[in-house]
Parts: structure tokens; C-alpha cells; sequence
């Protein structure tokens, strides 16, 4: 399957979760391909749907830069230095709207602090996705990926099997955090709290 296959009509509900769908089969596809192939002992689970990377397997984030939702473009690469939340999301996405309240408030605690919060809107509707942001208070920017491309980079490198996802990259650049499914405001605190304090050992490489 192809991502850059799918129907290029997205404005019914309709076309958005069968479209939503096909993206969660693609990077099941990936997720396989990708565990068939990653070093035995390279990565510890802390829990279900958390992955924490060690420094020598910790892949570097790709290079992205995209349109955000609203307006404006945003490079990742203008992030470095900072520790940057990545959560992958739709507002056709039930888990996201469970989440975004917790998201809501690790931003808010991190606001004045060394950490970048971005948002990846992935097979979604502009409409649809800055009515998501505004009804959940999110107000960090967020990328809109309606051709899947920026999801897709990053499935190539660290494969994310559902919706929503995060990632926790490194000051320097590294993906040193995998989650997938929902956060919890205490678990994500924890977790970006941990590379504010070893900065140079997540971002080693």
C-alpha cells in the first residue's frame, strides 16, 4: 500500500475515516517491517505503549518542514536545542479527544521551560482539525499532514502503529521516546522531565 494512493476527496466524515483507516493499515505494515529488522536489546519498554530508546539506538528525528493549521510553516530543525513533544493526531481520532486534555496541560506546565510541544494532524480536514484545537485549549502549533508525508517520514525511520502517537525528541535531535496510544499529563511529565535533566546523554550521537 501507498500512502500518496489514497483519494485525494476529503471533505465528507465519510471519506476521512476510510482514509484514517488505510493510514493505521500503511503504518501496521511499517510497525512489522520494522520490528522484524531492530536490534535485540537496543530498546526498553517502561510500560504498555512506551518505549524508551537508548542512546546508541536512538534514531534521529527527520528533517521536516510543513504548513501548520491556521497559517504560517514550522521546521522542526528551528526546535534544535529544545526537548520536542511530537503527537501524532486526528479529530476523527475518538483516543485523541480522550487525550488532549492531558496534553493540554503537559503544555501548559512546560510553557516557560526548554521544551517545544507540535502537533502532526494526519488524514484530517483544516475545518474539522482547528475546531479539535480550539474546543481542547491546545495551543501549541500543529502541522497539517493531509497528504500523510510527514507521518510517513517518520514511519520509514521509528514505526507508529496507532492514533494518537507521540515521540519525545532529544535536544540534539533524537527520538529517544515512543507512545503509542493515549498520554497521561503524569506519565509525559515524567518522561520530558527526565531529558531536561540528561540532555547530553538523550541527544548523544
Amino acid at each position: 500500500m501507498v500512502l500518496a494512493s489514497f483519494l485525494a476527496a476529503r471533505t465528507s466524515s465519510a471519506q476521512v475515516r476510510v482514509r484514517a483507516a488505510a493510514v493505521l493499515v500503511a503504518w501496521g505494515a511499517l510497525l512489522l517491517a520494522g520490528c522484524a529488522s531492530a536490534p535485540a536489546g537496543k530498546v526498553s519498554a517502561l510500560s504498555p505503549g512506551t518505549t524508551v530508546f537508548t542512546p546508541a539506538s536512538a534514531p534521529r528525528a527527520p528533517r521536516v518542514t510543513g504548513e501548520l493549521l491556521g497559517s504560517g510553516r514550522l521546521s522542526l530543525a528551528s526546535y534544535r536545542g529544545h526537548v520536542v513533544v511530537l503527537n501524532f493526531w486526528g479529530s476523527w481520532c475518538t483516543v485523541c479527544r480522550a487525550e488532549a486534555p492531558d496534553l493540554s496541560a503537559a503544555a501548559q506546565r512546560f510553557r516557560t521551560s526548554a521544551v517545544r510541544f507540535v502537533g502532526v494532524d494526519v488524514a484530517d480536514n483544516a475545518a474539522s482539525a482547528e475546531a479539535f484545537m480550539r474546543n481542547f485549549r491546545l495551543k501549541y502549533p500543529s502541522l497539517f499532514d493531509p497528504g500523510d508525508k510527514i507521518a510517513l517520514s517518520f514511519s520509514r525511520i521509528i514505526p507508529v502503529s496507532a492514533f494518537p502517537s507521540t515521540l519525545v525528541i532529544s535536544p540534539g535531535g533524537r527520538i529517544i521516546v515512543r507512545i503509542i496510544g493515549a498520554v497521561s499529563a503524569r506519565n509525559l511529565t515524567k518522561l520530558i522531565e527526565a531529558a531536561l535533566r540528561h540532555p547530553t546523554h538523550s541527544s548523544s550521537g
